[in-house]
């Protein structure tokens, strides 16, 4: 009997607070018609009417009236908890013109509280609290010490002491303080007081239960529970603290309560019931901080459930009770998600976007399903149903997340927990965790069920596309900036999904499966397309209609992956970029010629990944005729057509970019066919020789003019930046490959038994005329400083090519550097030199090309340094005397042209000169 005495009481409390809610409320509504008639007489009698508001400390006050006033001016004012109330009218005393500014300035701007009201009405009345705690927890200990009263009297004494805090506050609450909480509004004496007598009542049944033993742990659970609930219920009238306090006993009152036979579903029965009651006093106050606390402490309560527990059921199905909680009840109902609905596509909006709403419940939401979700994956590689568990929960985050206006956080969490869980589940991070560290995880129990987990991710797919479809058609036109964003979801989430699958469960030679839904997709997506421009989408939704366009090529390059292979998928894929660009013909879409770049990029990875396309052993060893030239060919040639398509296109980037991507890939395929007909027929990856590397350069230096000309044809910063780009990759090569790592005369490399027709006039000679004739070429075309770096590449590889040459006369078809020098051939090189200069100085002189005789000069200095430095030390004999007396022959003979040059531009100076006319002095 002594049992069921807390729950009486507590039962008698709510029937009497029942009651006194209701008279409350009659009272409320007679004082509003009341009021509703003064002041309706008030304005027809056109003077003031005064209104007496009694209050049981202040005695009365005088509220003012306007001459024409209809209605009273009263001001809505949010309560800390989020509710509204309604502000008093003023009490005015000044003439009826004066009032409204007056009242105005006491609506706007609340007077600023004192230092003395804050201690004396707020700390005041916590501090009170807190000593009525405490003072009940000495006077219990107390008692206890002294063995005044038995353990049951005891807490029967405190159960009657919480529920006459409870009663007291409810009395000061509406008798004593009906308006304080306009002021006090989280210092309410009334809330404290109740605050008090529920820890008084959850520390009685506490104690009867887990220190006495009085009670069971079905009662106690129940009466705690009771106690939880019904101080959530007077929240309604004290504020969000109070509801804090219950939802903390709520949340707390399993672990109060110990039992031999534990119920996961009742706990979570319970645990959901406590969140919904909050939920829905939350929606009535308009609180938010309360549920927010509500989703964590679920959550956290199914991560500390899934540390042991074998039956997930009841953890997820409490979340998804949660997910239909905040949808359906609190802040589901809210429209203010899409502040910034109809603003266009920036990353401002977007910032905006994701501090939109109720950040707090939309993140607690999030997180306390997300992760559960990904902790439930780790229950076993052999167990299929948390997977099935993980898949609701996501889908239930995401459907909540694109419900009504939408929310950001919902939809962008669920993504990436989606994502998450495929890189999770199909032991993508056991890979790299073998790869990088050595050691891993069981790969026949990842993979011992990849059927099944195939199969959920590519259904969670179709689920956010259909959601992501849904929430478009719904609101592309009020919210455009939340529909782009379920764009690039179902663009891009469903696309790595079925990859990841495919990766990992997928038949690499031809995967049904994955390429019927793949197409599937890509149909689905591009049908979106079509549909949102017949709607009139553009060109509001242009960025998302752009990014379902993607999204399709995505799906169908990976359809081509599953279900062909090799160079088929290759050239199938620039063909399927290519189908998107011509539709351009039909379709303004901006988004179309975006793809076939698309496509040449996922070609040239593809080229990147093997450059033979098909296999080495697959690769046949004619020239030219062979797999290379359609895998190469066919892809440069649509990339061509594409660009001359695109001619007339109003976006100019698009453009150069398929202008560009044609100049590489045909560069490309001539390459791959000559390194293929040079080596033989074989493809790998052995450095180049001297010959394979000039066919290169001159290949290179032939694309610098080619785009050189059709700049000139057709202005475009491609082909001018292309050219310039082109000619410096052929500098770099000249100096780091023709000159050094591939110079026989540091490798040893045979350079052919003729005399002329050899490496060396490949290697050297060739790329220098090439060279020149660029630099002729683009004399007026480009920069002084780009043109004189084209010649004197050219003079340096002609230089290379007259030293190398005088080598191979002495030396033989081996010109090492490890065979020495002769003394002949070390007087050759001065001879040959001067040679060069000379015929140098005469050409600068034929042109009057003064880069020329520069460069003719520096040659001669380079000889004199020779002779001077080389021969005096090495030459003996005739040899030495020749060559000093050559060289000196040779410097005069250039001394005497240069003072001819000289005293002829002298004289043709002095006879252009007028003759000066006599002045007569």
């Amino acid at each position: 009997m002594f049992e069921l005495l807390p729950l009486i009481l507590i039962g008698v409390l709510f029937i009497i607070h029942r009651g006194a809610t209701k008279r409350i409320d009659r009272l409320e509504r007679e004082l509003g018609e009341v009021r509703e008639k003064l002041f309706r007489l008030g304005g027809s009698a056109g003077e003031p009417a005064s209104l007496a508001v009694e209050n049981s400390q202040a005695g009365s006050e005088q509220v003012a009236l306007p001459l024409d006033a209809a209605a009273p001016t009263v001001s809505e004012e949010p309560l800390i908890d989020g509710a509204p109330r309604q502000s008093e009218p003023a009490s005015v005393a000044e003439k009826s013109d004066d009032l409204l500014p007056v009242a105005a300035r006491q609506d706007s701007k609340a007077p600023a509280e004192s230092f003395e009201n804050l201690l004396g009405a707020r700390w005041a009345v916590w501090a009170g609290g807190l000593a009525l705690a405490l003072g009940g927890v000495f006077l219990v200990r107390y008692s206890i010490e002294s063995g005044l009263l038995g353990p049951g009297v005891r807490l029967t004494l405190a159960a009657l002491f919480g529920l006459a805090l409870i009663a007291v506050g409810d009395l000061i609450r509406r008798k004593a303080l009906p308006r304080a909480e306009a002021l006090y509004a989280n210092a309410m004496v009334p809330g404290i007081l109740t605050a008090a007598g529920a820890v008084s009542l959850f520390g009685a049944i506490y104690a009867a239960h887990g220190i006495y033993e009085f009670i069971g742990p079905t009662l106690a659970f129940l009466l705690l529970a009771l106690t939880a609930f019904g101080v959530l219920g007077l929240s309604l009238l004290h504020g969000q603290a109070l509801a804090g306090l219950g939802l903390a006993g709520s949340m707390i009152t399993p672990l109060l309560i110990s039992t031999t036979a534990p119920s996961l579903w009742t706990l979570f029965i319970f645990l959901t019931v406590a969140q919904v009651a909050t939920a829905l006093a939350s929606r009535m106050k308009g609180w938010l901080i309360v549920p927010s606390i509500a989703q964590s402490l679920l959550g956290i309560w199914a991560l500390i459930a899934l540390i042991d527990s074998a039956d997930i059921t009841p953890i997820a199905l409490s979340l998804i009770a949660m997910i239909a909680t905040w949808m359906l009840i609190w802040p589901g109902t809210r429209t203010d998600h899409g502040e910034d609905q109809g603003a266009p596509l920036s990353l401002e909006a977007l910032g905006r976007r994701m501090a939109s709403g109720p950040l707090g419940l939309d993140i607690t939401l999030s997180l306390a399903v997300l992760l559960p979700a990904l902790v439930m994956l780790d229950r076993g590689p052999t167990d299929q149903f948390p997977l099935f568990a993980f898949a609701a929960l996501i889908a239930s985050l995401a459907a909540a997340g694109s419900a009504r206006s939408g929310a950001f956080w919902p939809t962008a969490l669920a993504s990436v927990g989606a994502l998450l869980g495929a890189v999770a589940k199909t032991g993508l991070l056991a890979q790299a965790q073998v790869a990088l560290l050595g050691f891993g995880w069981d790969e026949d129990a990842i993979f011992s069920l990849g059927g099944p987990v195939m199969f959920i991710f590519l259904g969670l797919a179709a689920v956010f596309v259909l959601l992501a479809l849904a929430q478009i058609r719904r609101r592309f036109e009020a919210d455009p900036l939340f529909s782009t964003i379920w764009a690039a979801i179902a663009a891009v989430l469903p696309v790595l999904l079925a990859t990841i699958t495919f990766v990992f469960y997928g038949v690499y030679a031809r995967d049904w499966t994955h390429g019927l839904f793949a197409i599937g997709l890509g149909a689905v997506l591009l049908a979106a397309c079509e549909y949102l421009h017949r709607q009139g989408a553009l060109p509001g939704f242009r960025r998302g209609l752009d990014l379902l366009l993607i999204g399709s090529f995505a799906a169908f390059a990976l359809a081509l992956h599953a279900l062909t292979d090799g160079i088929v998928t290759t050239i199938l894929l620039a063909l399927l970029g290519f189908a998107y660009l011509m539709a351009t013909r039909w379709r303004s879409w901006s988004g179309l010629p975006w793809i076939m770049v698309a496509a040449l990029a996922g070609v040239l990875f593809r080229i990147a990944w093997d450059p033979t396309l098909v296999g080495p052993d697959a690769l046949s060893r004619t020239p030219i005729l062979n797999q290379l030239l359609p895998g190469y060919g066919i892809p440069a040639l649509l990339a061509l057509l594409s660009a001359y398509e695109l001619r007339n296109w109003p976006g100019q980037r698009v453009s150069n970019a398929l202008q560009g991507l044609a100049s590489l890939l045909g560069l490309l395929a001539i390459a791959i066919l000559v390194r293929h007909a040079m080596n033989g027929g074989v493809l790998d990856s052995s450095t180049p020789t001297l010959g394979e590397q000039s066919i290169y350069t001159l290949l290179v230096v032939g694309l610098s003019g080619i785009l050189m000309t059709l700049d000139l044809k057709s202005p475009s910063p491609v082909f001018r930046y292309g050219s310039m780009v082109a000619g410096g990759i052929a500098i770099s090569q000249t100096i780091s490959l023709h000159l050094g790592m591939l110079n026989p005369y540091f490798t040893g490399e045979s350079t052919g038994s003729w005399p002329l027709i050899n490496l060396l006039l490949i290697g050297y000679l060739l790329p220098g005329l090439a060279y020149a004739g660029l630099a002729f070429y683009a004399r007026d075309k480009r920069q002084l400083p780009y043109v004189v770096l084209l010649a004197l590449s050219g003079a340096v590889l002609g230089f290379a090519w007259v030293t190398l040459s005088v080598r191979r006369f002495w030396q033989g078809e081996f010109i090492p550097y490890w065979k020495g020098f002769e003394q002949a051939e070390t007087y050759s090189y001065s001879v040959a030199w001067l040679a060069i200069g000379v015929g140098l100085l005469a050409l600068g002189s034929r042109f009057d090309a003064r880069s020329l005789r520069i460069a003719s000069a520096v040659i001669v200095m380079l000889t004199v340094a020779k002779v001077f430095l080389i021969d005096m030390a090495n030459l003996e004999g005739v040899l030495r005397a020749l060559s000093f007396i050559g060289l000196g022959f040779v410097l005069i003979g250039i001394g005497l042209f240069y003072q001819k040059i000289l005293s002829g531009k002298v004289a043709s100076a002095k006879l252009s000169e007028p003759e000066e006319e006599p002045t007569g002095i």
